[in-house]
C-alpha cells in the first residue's frame, strides 16, 4: 500500500488534470457558485480547491486521515485560499455539521471506500441544503484523460483496469441504486449519471 507521501505524489503527477475539468462540469450542471461546499474524502484537496478557484464557494475539505489532510492544508496555502478553504477531520458516516449546511457536496473516489454507504448517503442528504446538489462517485472528465491516466496507472498497478471496472464499470449504477434504496433519501431526489468514463450520484434537495 502507498505511503501518504506516495499517494500525494501520484495524485499530483497523474490524476491532477481531471480536477479542473470536473469542477467546471459540477459548477455548470449545478449552477451553484457561492455558499458552502463540502469535498468529502478530499485526500490532497485538489477537487475542492479546483471548485474554490473557479467560484466564490467556501469549501470544507473533509477526510478521516490526519496525515493526508496535512497535504491538503499545504495545497490550500500554496494557492492562497486560506480565506475560503479549510480542512475538517471527519467521517462521512457522522459529519459534525448541522442539518441543511452545504449547497454543494462533492466526492470523487471516496464513496467506494465508505464502510457503511447507507449511513454515508443519509448523512450527505442530512447536511445538504434545500436547493443543493451532490456529485458523488468517480470519473475522469473525458475519455482521453481516462485513457492517458489509465496508461500511467497500469505501470504502477497492474490490476488497475480490474479495480476501475469494479468501481465505475457497467454494473456500478445498479449496485448504487440498491444502496440508495436502503437510505432515507426519496427516490425522486436521486439521479445516477453514467457514461463509462464518469459515474456520479446526483442528489437534489
Amino acid at each position: 500500500m502507498d505511503s501518504k507521501a506516495d499517494f500525494n505524489k501520484r495524485v499530483k503527477e497523474v490524476i491532477f488534470p481531471v480536477f479542473p475539468l470536473l469542477a467546471d462540469d459540477f459548477l455548470q450542471q449545478s449552477g451553484i457558485k457561492e455558499g458552502i461546499c463540502l469535498d468529502i474524502g478530499t485526500g490532497n484537496g485538489y477537487m475542492g480547491l479546483a471548485l474554490a478557484e473557479k467560484s466564490d464557494l467556501n469549501v470544507r475539505l473533509i477526510d478521516v486521515n490526519t496525515e493526508i489532510l496535512e497535504f491538503a492544508e499545504e495545497n490550500i496555502k500554496a494557492r492562497q485560499l486560506s480565506d475560503r478553504v479549510e480542512t475538517l477531520l471527519a467521517n462521512v458516516e457522522a459529519l459534525p455539521l448541522r442539518d441543511n449546511y452545504a449547497k454543494l457536496i462533492v466526492s470523487r473516489g471516496s464513496v467506494f471506500f465508505w464502510e457503511d454507504q447507507v449511513k454515508g448517503f443519509n448523512e450527505v442528504y442530512r447536511v445538504l441544503a434545500p436547493g443543493g446538489m451532490t456529485f458523488i462517485g468517480g470519473g475522469f472528465a473525458t475519455r482521453e484523460l481516462m485513457e492517458e491516466i489509465g496508461h500511467k496507472m497500469k505501470e504502477i498497478y497492474p490490476d488497475w483496469e480490474r479495480h476501475l471496472a469494479e468501481r465505475i464499470g457497467p454494473d456500478a449504477p445498479d449496485r448504487f441504486r440498491e444502496v440508495l434504496s436502503k437510505t432515507n433519501i426519496p427516490e425522486a431526489k436521486v439521479e445516477i449519471s453514467y457514461d463509462s468514463v464518469n459515474l456520479w450520484i446526483i442528489i437534489k434537495k
